[in-house]
């Protein structure tokens, strides 16, 4: 049986690579295709794409769900209205509701989007320990 590609490179967000991006437990590029990036663990690859949300939040103002996955996954690739549809269910929150970026909110956005990214969740230890060590790096908590 053949894991989707984010679980395989431990990159449960389909972060793409960037050499310019040093994330931390970063160890190059996919083996087949090139073009996301692989970690070494789990926990590293949930913690890059919780401080990229952190980063939208913070740096650019996206509050809503629409408004995330709108730069997160723009429709010249997805099928953005489905997207934002199931990210914002999983959170319980309307698709253009300003939400506070919080442990809960940020645990909740990272497992909604890794679910619709690989079908399918990651080890509850592994989300908990990623978005933690993300809020920790971003002085958060």
């Amino acid at each position: 049986m053949s894991f989707p590609r984010g679980i395989r490179n431990n990159n449960p967000g389909n972060i793409e690579f960037n050499a310019a991006n040093d994330w931390e437990g970063q160890i190059g590029v996919e083996l087949v295709g090139g073009r996301f990036a692989a970690f070494e663990s789990m926990k590293s690859g949930v913690r890059a794409l919780s401080i990229l949300l952190i980063n939208y939040y913070e740096r650019y103002g996206l509050n809503t769900v629409t408004a995330i996955i709108n730069r997160w996954a723009p429709s010249v690739e997805n099928d953005t209205g489905s997207y934002i549809a199931s990210v914002s269910n999983a959170m319980g929150v309307s698709p253009f509701e300003v939400f506070e970026l919080n442990e809960k909110n940020l645990t909740n956005l990272t497992a909604a989007i890794i679910k619709h990214e690989n079908g399918r969740m990651i080890a509850d230890y592994d989300l908990t320990r990623g978005v933690e060590w993300a809020l920790k790096d971003k002085g958060l908590v």
